[in-house]
């Protein structure tokens, strides 16, 4: 049997640190957001990166493609921003049952993922742009409230990012959580390195449904699963989207009860195991989806410790957060205002969206892309 091809092993090894690292702040400020305690955040990352994990390994080894496998970050970008549901953190459970749930109707029923590919760019943007805003600010309040802390990070993440784009964020990741150990009390004794999977019953609650289980499943779609096959395509792939669809989806309801906000396919993480960074013979670099499952898996398992970690310095954990959103805030405003017919409502789901007001107890995104909607059908009826 031929050994691996190291390429593909570091290239997969290189995907997982850097799609941990780079939003694991995110994510557990999505956790929180929605009313998770400590200990079911930790419990939810864990979910979430061994379940990731295991569906990369197996979908690379069914089709001998790199599927590389994420969270969905914007995902976890909605949870922080929308306020806590009615209901509290059962209530968001209930959502994400619901939206893995629509996932996998996407994968079986054909007419359901073309109907979400055909949601309008600029809207799909417009809504992502504005739930990323209040988050992308996080970094100047850092520096606000601990100047030489915030800089310090702001700093690296730039620096780095001059020199090579794909190492900026992870690299501020690092030094957040150096300036944690160093200024700050240092990992909690008492934390599991493990962390205890805690099952929540979901509470079925509407408004957490149309506010939170609908916008997730649309970010999730729009802003994952589709462009992750997109990056596929580019590099030579076309794995059929149905299955991979209904993968994600099935991994992401077994998550939920534990915390898992969503799984899906990766897009920024799916060029390192599918480009030329996991070596130049195609057919083998299926074995980068393979080690960076097993990496997740082994990070899901350390989520105790970070989880822990983190809570010791949250204006740090969000100012990483902030500055790993930075670059999908600029795809998404551009991708707002790029279609000139379709600018004004986009700028009305934006700023809908962006005011974080929600009506109804339903959510501003669901407001957003409403709002959105309406105003373009009437600007093309008008044309």
């Amino acid at each position: 049997m031929r050994l691996p091809p190291l390429a593909a092993l570091s290239a997969g090894l290189l995907a997982a640190f850097v799609g941990f690292a780079s939003s694991f702040s995110v994510v557990l400020q999505g956790l929180v957001g929605v009313g998770a305690t400590a200990e079911q955040a930790a419990s939810g990352i864990m979910a979430l990166s061994v379940g990731m994990g295991v569906c990369g390994l197996l979908v690379s080894l069914r089709t001998r493609m790199p599927i590389s496998i994420a969270w969905s970050t914007p995902g976890a970008a909605l949870l922080a921003g929308a306020g806590l549901p009615e209901g509290g953190f059962a209530s968001a459970i209930g959502a994400f049952l619901f939206a893995a749930a629509l996932v996998i109707l996407a994968g079986l029923v054909k007419p359901i993922g073309r109907t979400i590919a055909a949601i309008p760019l600029s809207l799909a943007n417009a809504m992502l742009a504005g739930i990323l805003l209040p988050l992308c600010l996080a970094p100047v309040k850092a520096v606000a409230a601990a100047p030489l802390e915030g800089l310090a990070i702001a700093a690296v993440w730039f620096l780095v990012g001059r020199w090579n784009r794909v190492l900026a964020v992870p690299s501020a990741a690092v030094a957040t959580f150096l300036l944690i150990y160093l200024l700050h009390a240092g990992p909690s004794g008492g934390a599991p390195i493990v962390p205890d999977p805690i099952l929540v019953m979901p509470h079925w609650s509407l408004s957490a449904i149309v506010g939170l289980g609908l916008p997730l499943f649309l970010i999730t779609m729009a802003s994952q699963n589709i462009p992750g096959l997109a990056v596929l395509k580019v590099n030579g792939y076309a794995p059929e989207p149905g299955p991979l669809f209904t993968a994600t989806g099935v991994f992401s309801l077994f998550c939920a009860p534990f915390g898992g906000h969503a799984v899906n396919l990766a897009a920024i993480t799916a060029a390192i195991c599918a480009g030329d960074e996991a070596g130049p013979d195609r057919a083998r670099r299926w074995w980068a989806g393979i080690v960076s499952g097993l990496a997740y898996i082994v990070f899901g398992l350390a989520a105790g410790w970070a989880t822990a970690f983190a809570a010791q310095a949250p204006v740090l954990i969000q100012a990483m957060a902030g500055l790993a959103l930075v670059g999908a805030f600029t795809g998404a405003l551009a991708g707002t205002i790029a279609e000139a017919r379709d600018r004004e409502a986009a700028i009305l789901c934006f700023l809908v969206t962006a005011s974080g007001t929600a009506f109804f107890g339903i959510s501003a995104p669901f407001w957003g892309l409403t709002v959105g909607g309406i105003a373009l059908l009437a600007t093309r009826l008008r044309a």
